[in-house]
């Protein structure tokens, strides 16, 4: 479903990615973990083509997404949603028009349609009551469940995401995981997660990968990224780090 191979990126001198390969199978999640300025958030764009690889291929849904133009990569792009740490609403808009607006410009819905999607997407993550509220009068948790509702509501194969937990406390945070657990388990999409948070790694991933200078120190299930020879993946996928 999601597949780098030998893909490398390089800013000026600074080599950010080198040679890196992995795949995340249909219906599972990959939690790239690392410090700061590692490259996790650069994998997450080259895997919709927001940036492109130096070399390398990346493969979603059966296409090598670092090869289209145009009309081409816009049809997989649709197959993608993404949700950024922001969570990228437009504040000009309400909640409803935030959802509506890519059902319009990338669907062939009609409009009883669309608003049954916005609808059903709304209440999947508990905003069905808000609709008409615009992204200034939401708190940062519903800020987030909202960012999650508009990469949602195409529907998606894949979705990225970018520190799903940033900012937020606990409680919130956990609420948030479930909402991406439910969406691996219950509708198979597959996720490629970006995150400091481990606990909310642990409890929605099923592999991780360790980014380091370009590179991952450290690739498997949590606990075998626990037994690698790498101290800082081991701090990294620790619940006491």
């Amino acid at each position: 479903m999601l597949r780098f191979e030998n893909v490398s990126k390089a800013f000026g001198e600074k080599q950010v990615l080198s040679d890196v390969s992995f795949a995340v199978p249909p219906g599972e999640a990959l939690c790239i973990l690392g410090r700061s300025g590692m490259g996790k958030s650069v994998t997450l764009k080259l895997s919709i083509a927001l940036l492109r690889p130096d070399q390398g291929k990346i493969w979603v849904c059966g296409d090598n997404i670092a090869s289209l133009e145009g009309a081409e990569l816009s049809k997989v792009r649709r197959k993608i949603g993404f949700l950024f740490q922001d969570a990228a609403l437009f504040d000009s808009l309400s909640l409803y028009n935030n959802l509506a607006l890519p059902l319009r410009r990338l669907s062939n819905k009609s409009w009883p349609e669309v608003e049954e999607a916005v609808h059903r997407t709304l209440q999947q993550v508990g905003l069905e009551n808000d609709g008409q509220r615009m992204p200034v009068e939401l708190s940062g948790g519903m800020r987030k469940r909202a960012g999650l509702a508009r990469a949602l509501v195409l529907e998606p194969k894949v979705l990225l995401v970018d520190e799903p937990n940033s900012g937020l406390d606990r409680i919130t945070a956990s609420e948030i995981d479930e909402l991406l657990l439910k969406q691996k388990t219950e509708r198979k999409t597959t996720l490629m997660i970006v995150t400091h948070d481990i606990h909310g790694a642990r409890r929605v991933g099923d592999t991780f990968a360790v980014l380091e200078h370009g590179r991952f120190v450290a690739y498997g299930t949590a606990k075998e990224v626990e037994q690698s020879q790498s101290e800082t993946a081991r701090k990294l996928i620790s619940e006491r780090y």
